[in-house]
């Protein structure tokens, strides 16, 4: 577990204080969130889906045409090739530093 939060560390991921969620973790850098399991020994389990965090909540990232898009409870924003490749960039070191 330590060589994990200290993987988390150096990734500059940081795990959120969410009390409310008891079945997930919740990971961010930069304004991108994922959820990840929690396991019955409280280790880390699989991990969800990343988004961009809003002030409505996750939002996923779309396909629409030629655009891409980041969507969540009724608001749509513009995604930026820069902003897809930090949430991918976010997602590949998350996975990474969760492996044991």
């Amino acid at each position: 577990m330590r060589e994990i939060l200290e993987r988390l560390a150096a990734a500059n991921i940081q795990l959120l204080p969410v009390t409310q969620i008891e079945k997930h973790w919740i990971f961010e850098r930069d304004g991108f969130i994922a959820l990840v399991e929690r396991t019955g020994d409280g280790g880390f389990g699989r991990m969800g889906t990343p988004g961009l965090w809003t002030e409505r909540g996750l939002a996923v990232l779309i396909q629409r045409g030629q655009s891409k898009a980041f969507v969540t409870k009724g608001i749509e924003l513009a995604a930026s090739s820069e902003q897809v490749e930090s949430m991918r960039s976010f997602a590949r070191d998350l996975e990474a530093a969760l492996k044991l």
